[in-house]
């Protein structure tokens, strides 16, 4: 892609203000010489995903795609990758060449380099996941990606699993679902070879000193920081993936998509850094 060739992409979702996806592609842009590439955030739910990205013009490399439209975005698209369709959602979408659109669902690499390089995770069995919303339905798949065979999913309320258990049954995962306040956490987190939290914060903090146990935990929550359930992991002196580590790790694939060039990736890191003031440490 020449310099002088400009093109456009974005953020979608709503309320977005807050993203953090354009210090990411901001700086893999600028490391990648593409300065006349811009990347905004555009705020719009998911009734109105359909007309806004059916209105865009050929300028458009891309657009990803946060809360609340990822299903919207899926649901919009003529293309759809495997693991979008087996996560029901998409945060990223791509012009064809021959016109429409592909979705992706890169918030899957997202949890498998979360969990890879910030959690040490190298092989298991077994999982613990905490929540059923559509970012666990996500790890559920990335979980299956590292060879994860069995998984403990507890849960609030197990009647609004649903999301979550079809995405499993699509990528071949074994699930038993434990209500979150009756699960025997003392012997489910030594069982597990890792744990993702997906719940919002303050959701674990009550179980945090028995979660800590983990040998390889992700916690989906990156603000406020740290996290009860951070604290007590590097209390314990255990491996810990963040939010952040899966924001990165999740973009990378993205402006791969968007550009047809390798992601910047030490690039990108510091930037996220940078921006977050360096709390947590983002390991490549």
């Amino acid at each position: 892609m020449a310099r002088s060739e400009a093109r456009r992409a974005g953020v979608v979702g709503k309320p977005i203000e807050h993203s953090l996806s354009p210090v990411l592609h901001g700086a893999a842009y600028a490391e990648l010489g593409l300065g006349d590439w811009t990347y905004e955030r555009i705020e719009a739910d998911a009734d109105e995903l359909p007309g806004l990205v059916g209105g865009l013009g050929p300028e458009w490399a891309g657009l990803s795609v946060t809360m609340p439209g990822k299903r919207a975005a899926l649901a919009f698209a003529d293309v759809v990758t495997d693991r979008a369709a087996a996560v029901g959602a998409a945060n990223t979408l791509t012009p064809r060449p021959g016109g429409g659109w592909a979705a992706d669902c890169t918030d899957v690499e997202g949890v498998t380099g979360a969990l890879r390089a910030a959690g040490g995770f190298t092989t298991g069995h077994r999982a613990l996941l905490l929540g059923a919303g559509g970012t666990a339905a996500a790890a559920l798949a990335g979980l299956a990606e590292l060879g994860i065979r069995e998984v403990v999913l507890a849960v609030r309320e197990p009647a609004r699993a649903g999301q979550a258990l079809e995405t499993a049954q699509r990528v071949g995962l074994r699930v038993r679902t434990e209500r979150l306040d009756d699960v025997d956490l003392a012997a489910e987190v030594p069982a597990a070879d890792v744990v993702v939290s997906t719940l919002p914060a303050g959701a674990v903090d009550a179980h945090a000193p028995a979660l800590a146990r983990s040998a390889c935990l992700l916690d989906v929550v990156y603000h406020p920081w740290p996290t009860p359930l951070a604290t007590a992991v590097a209390a314990a002196g255990g491996r810990l993936a963040t939010g952040l580590d899966m924001l990165l790790h999740q973009a990378f694939g993205q402006v791969e998509q968007f550009t047809g060039r390798t992601a910047p990736r030490r690039a990108m890191r510091d930037a996220l850094a940078a921006a977050t003031g360096g709390q947590v440490p983002l390991p490549l």
